[in-house]
């Protein structure tokens, strides 16, 4: 199982809106045939597995192990439990179920009614982890919602203070190989997020320019459209997803506004409409008030937080963070400390 979810590591940021899925075939104690789900509309774990058996005469008496549940209903490809079927599998070991409501026990029952010898939930806590944002979107019915910022050794995110409105040169906190670890991540996930302070503050591009991939939708919150169409936020390498309080009838290839009521709870609106439009990740990549906005509201699950050595001794202050955090490393110079949000860990 654990050779399974380093398979399906294989399909990072390609599946989408897919789950990651590695399958192994074990005859006597050899694996004699693997794959993973490589991309959303190609084949999946189970089937390039089986196609790269060298000899399907072994399938009655080998174990498939599959770190997700096989798939039991028609989508873009026929379903991996009725192949497991007909191929003769006697005895199939699944990581965790699948918790998409077209399968979600559908394709175990018909393993098992089809005389199948069925044991699941090996491993289960490193397959959930493998999928968490796949699971937090059928689950929780919104993205996996990842916080990121940099800040000075004495707290704070920039030397100018919040609500000077006009574009000042960025003061870089975090050192080369942090940015492009930063950009790494903007690969691996579907879209990030920044509110009007910082896109007027540091005109950011949100883009992967630095390492090798594709580009997240880019999700802007723009109450009064005061971000002129010039900024780089909607350069047209990518995506970019307006949300503002304004009428606008326009649209474009790469530039979608959509308007919400702003007197109400705006995070539940943006994260409504992500869900709507199959986003399951999300990098919440905002300032102070943007970020402080999904933290009071505890809609994030995980908070990666660059701590520098620079000191800035006034500015804006970084977010009031209080969650204990599970690990930290060292980029460099830089500390990054990664949190979990504990109230939502399976």
């Amino acid at each position: 199982m654990k050779r399974c979810i380093d398979l399906a590591k294989n399909g990072f940021g390609q599946t989408y809106p897919n789950p990651m899925v590695g399958c192994v075939i074990v005859h006597g104690d050899k694996i004699i045939g693997e794959g993973w789900h490589r991309k959303a509309g190609e084949a999946h774990a189970e089937v390039n597995a089986i196609n790269n058996l060298k000899d399907e005469n072994l399938i009655k008496s080998s174990t498939i192990y599959v770190s997700l549940e096989p798939c039991s209903h028609y989508g873009k490809t026929p379903p991996c439990a009725d192949l497991i079927v007909d191929k003769g599998f006697q005895k199939v070991v699944i990581g965790m179920t699948d918790p998409f409501a077209k399968v979600k026990g559908r394709g175990i029952k018909k393993l098992l009614d089809n005389g199948c010898q069925v044991i699941v939930g090996v491993c289960e806590k490193e397959c959930y982890e493998l999928n968490k944002r796949f699971i937090t979107f059928h689950e929780k019915k919104r993205p996996y919602i990842i916080l990121k910022w940099a800040e000075s050794q004495d707290g704070f995110l920039s030397p100018y203070k919040f609500g000077a409105f006009e574009h000042k040169e960025p003061v870089w906190l975090t050192n080369s190989y942090s940015k492009q670890l930063v950009h790494q991540w903007r690969t691996e996930e579907q879209a990030i997020l920044v509110g009007t302070h910082t896109a007027l503050m540091d005109d950011p591009a949100l883009t992967a320019r630095l390492f090798k991939g594709s580009n997240p939708l880019r999700v802007l919150i723009d109450k009064d459209l005061v971000v002129l169409e010039t900024a780089n936020i909607f350069s047209k390498g990518a995506k970019t997803l307006v949300f503002t309080a304004k009428t606008v009838e326009k649209k474009s290839d790469h530039l979608e506004y959509i308007r919400i009521d702003f007197s109400q709870g705006i995070i539940a609106q943006i994260l409504n409409v992500l869900h709507q439009k199959d986003i399951q990740s999300l990098i919440v990549e905002g300032g102070r008030h943007t970020l402080q906005g999904f933290i009071d509201h505890n809609l994030w699950d995980e908070a990666r937080v660059f701590k520098t050595k620079i000191i800035f001794q006034d500015g804006t202050k970084a977010p009031d963070f209080l969650s204990k955090h599970c690990q930290s490393e060292m980029i460099m110079e830089d500390e990054l400390k990664i949190f979990k949000n504990q109230k939502h860990l399976h």
